[in-house]
């Protein structure tokens, strides 16, 4: 993978980046997204933000290796402080945790002014940031599932607009993703009979472990769960 040629995951992220974009790419690691992005006219800038010394100097090398320093600028900063409010009109937040996606978008929530879209592509959870848009007002657009090296990504494009009007039955696809339990893909598909199997061992390990009030909340949320994801893969 370089500045001319992406992951898929990656690739997928930035074919939503819409053409003429202000971007800031977050944990932006050795800025190849944000290259990419600049030299194949997605972007007419960019800020690539990184919070490791690491990354940051793998990326200053990058930028400058690719003549881009007048277009790219890389910054050192804990999520959104690498930005102000206005400055940028896309945002992308590739390759972690749900968890910490969210923290990066409440912590800076005052530094998404003017922020058009967000590309979101957690490495687990993506329930969660589907939360997190639907009670921030972020309409989810699009979404994408596909299969790189054995591991499965999602990816989530969201908007400021109407967060209810992509779902139709609400609690299973906060879960599943709306788009993506209409499109009912073969990754899809197998992503969720894999979790169904591990929801099921846990639910075993539990039943037999005792009758803690804990571990009857904990199964009654795994086994509605399975129900949700039985359902759409009829």
């Amino acid at each position: 993978m370089n500045e001319f040629r992406l992951s898929k995951r990656l690739a997928t992220v930035a074919s939503f980046i819409p053409k003429g974009a202000v971007l800031a790419d977050i944990g932006s690691d050795h800025a190849y997204l944000p290259c990419y992005a600049c030299l194949h006219g997605y972007v007419s800038k960019a800020i690539a933000g990184e919070v490791a010394d690491g990354p940051l100097r793998s990326a200053q090398q990058q930028v400058e290796k690719t003549g881009l320093s007048d277009r790219i600028s890389v910054r050192k900063g804990d999520g959104l402080a690498v930005i102000t409010p206005g400055e940028v009109d896309c945002i992308t937040i590739a390759g972690m945790g749900s968890s910490l996606i969210t923290r990066i978008l409440d912590e800076g929530k005052e530094k998404l002014v003017g922020v058009q879209r967000l590309i979101l592509q957690p490495n687990i959870g993506a329930e969660l940031i589907r939360r997190w848009l639907f009670d921030h007002g972020w309409e989810l657009i699009a979404e994408r599932i596909l299969k790189e090296d054995g591991q499965i990504y999602e990816v989530l494009v969201a908007e400021r607009g109407d967060a209810r009007r992509p779902y139709r039955h609400l609690e299973a696809e906060l879960l599943l993703g709306p788009f993506l339990r209409r499109e009912n893909s073969e990754v899809f598909r197998e992503k969720w009979q894999r979790e169904l199997l591990h929801w099921k061992r846990i639910i075993a390990d539990l039943a037999e472990k005792g009758e803690s009030e804990a571990a009857r909340v904990k199964m009654r949320e795994l086994e509605k769960k399975v129900q949700l994801v039985e359902e759409a893969l009829r």
